[in-house]
Parts: structure tokens; C-alpha cells; sequence
């Protein structure tokens, strides 16, 4: 099954979830990751649910705070 991971390609054996997607790529914490399926925000609460399909596009997303200080 052919899936799209942060922009590149990836062939996996069989449906996965989120959850097992995240561990199979080794994602850096996991924890302070959020993510997009085909443009959607998916809950961290769905993760183990939410299946990935053929063709899907998944971004794993950090989100960072930060700024000048005066």
C-alpha cells in the first residue's frame, strides 16, 4: 500500500493507524506532534482508531513557540 508521509512517498505492508504509523517512522516525540490526514486535523484521542488508506497523505506537524524578546 502506497501512502504519502510529510511530502514523500512510503510503501507499508498493510492499514495502520495513526498511532502505529507514528512508531513506525519514528517520529520524535510523539507526544508534541500533531496530525493532518488529506488536510485534516486528527484528534490524538483517534489516533489508535483512525486507519491509513491507500493513498492517503499524512503530515506529522510540531508546533513551536518562540519569538524575540525585548
Amino acid at each position: 500500500m502506497r501512502i504519502r508521509v510529510n511530502g514523500e512517498e512510503k510503501d507499508v505492508l498493510s492499514m495502520l493507524s495513526i498511532f502505529a504509523l507514528i512508531a513506525d517512522s519514528g517520529v520524535a516525540s510523539p507526544d508534541m506532534v500533531s496530525v493532518q490526514l488529506n488536510g485534516e486535523f486528527t484528534p490524538k484521542g483517534a489516533w489508535s482508531e483512525t486507519l491509513v488508506r491507500e493513498g492517503d497523505e499524512i503530515d506529522f506537524l510540531y508546533f513551536l513557540g518562540g519569538g524575540a524578546s525585548q
